[in-house]
């Protein structure tokens, strides 16, 4: 005879609470106190008891699931804003859906098709540059799933978004290499028309304003956030007749390409240039030499994304146009020196 399934009145029983209570410290645990949850969820373990998702989800016309559209899953930037999402996610007992959006550039109906609240209950995106044919089903409420962005956010369009202070980190990345004695700094731009490149140059022309300085256009390097765009940057400083003594790369991946472009031809970092990155990827404090950088919290702006997700379903409310800004923080290390003289 096969052992009977355990019941959620058998852990209302053993707790010594209603099955409503039961209910609510399982699928909305901040709405129970502590010490009821706790007596929750010491009698679910105890009976065995496990919560149908399925069917509460199916209960709720919910599918459980939160959509993640990420522009290349290779980077390793993203790898600690999604595990954020998870974390914040699985508290909540919802599933992540990821998908890579590098092909929806090219063909839009691959992730319209995605648009569709049967699929998902909700859409984090990590790419701000989605196309209009996307952001304008996305805006429109009608039988889309809510969307909130994370670490970037549309050029155009009001959406709710979690991000860190990319301004604020270019103005950093300028008094950390002036306050080192360097007059002539040259600066590696991301893609021309992302909203990060947009941030953090206003905040290092804004210092370098500040400070008296200027940035020469020969100084200024186009690259789009890759290693490659790095080495080619690293290139065009060495056909400079006037080099800049520091360099600003508005990513880690193009400083690792700038420095490591630069040893290839016998270019000393920080002795002859000195180097700031922006990001903090793991590699950045391992990199030969270590790089300055500024240290976005990735994580945290995964689970403020995720968590802001939770809290409109739980409400059954559309997002609203709110803006969650997180500060980043400089971290000096060992590609950076104070200038000679």
């Amino acid at each position: 005879m096969e052992p009977r399934t355990p019941k959620i009145t058998d852990v209302a029983k053993l707790a010594g609470v209603s099955t409503a209570t039961v209910s609510r410290a399982l699928s909305r645990p901040e709405t129970v106190a502590e010490s009821t949850r706790n007596l929750v969820l010491a009698a679910a373990e105890q009976t065995g008891y496990r919560v149908n998702l399925s069917a509460r989800n199916l209960r709720r016309q919910r599918t459980g699931a939160i959509m993640i559209l990420v522009p290349n899953l290779g980077n390793p930037f993203f790898s600690e804003i999604l595990a954020g999402i998870e974390a914040a996610l699985s508290e909540a007992d919802f599933n992540m859906l990821v998908v890579d959006t590098r092909q929806a550039h090219a063909k839009p109906q691959l992730i319209l098709e995605y648009l569709d609240a049967s699929r998902a209950d909700g859409i984090i995106a990590l790419d701000g540059s989605l196309p209009d044919a996307i952001l304008s089903v996305a805006s429109s409420g009608n039988g889309a799933p809510p969307i909130i962005f994370a670490c970037e956010w549309p050029r155009h369009g009001e959406f709710p978004s979690v991000r860190a202070n990319n301004a604020r980190g270019g103005e950093l990345a300028i008094a950390h290499l002036a306050e080192l004695g360097h007059r002539s700094i040259g600066m590696i731009t991301g893609p021309e028309h992302n909203v990060l490149t947009h941030a953090r140059s206003r905040g290092a022309l804004r210092e370098l304003a500040a400070r008296g300085l200027a940035l020469e256009p020969s100084h200024v390097f186009p690259g789009d956030f890759s290693l490659n765009a790095g080495a080619g940057a690293a290139r065009a400083w060495l056909g400079l007749a006037r080099r800049p003594s520091a360099v600003f790369c508005q990513s880690d991946q193009m400083a690792f390409g700038f420095i490591s472009e630069l040893a290839r031809h016998g270019v000393p970092v920080p002795g002859d240039v000195s180097v700031v990155g922006f990001d903090d990827i793991a590699i950045a404090g391992r990199f030969i030499p270590s790089l300055t950088t500024l240290r976005q919290p990735r994580e945290k702006i995964g689970r403020a994304a995720a968590r802001m997700m939770m809290s409109h379903i739980q409400t059954s409310s559309r997002p609203a146009n709110e803006t969650t800004i997180l500060e980043v923080e400089l971290i000096a290390r060992d590609s950076t020196r104070a200038i000679d003289g």
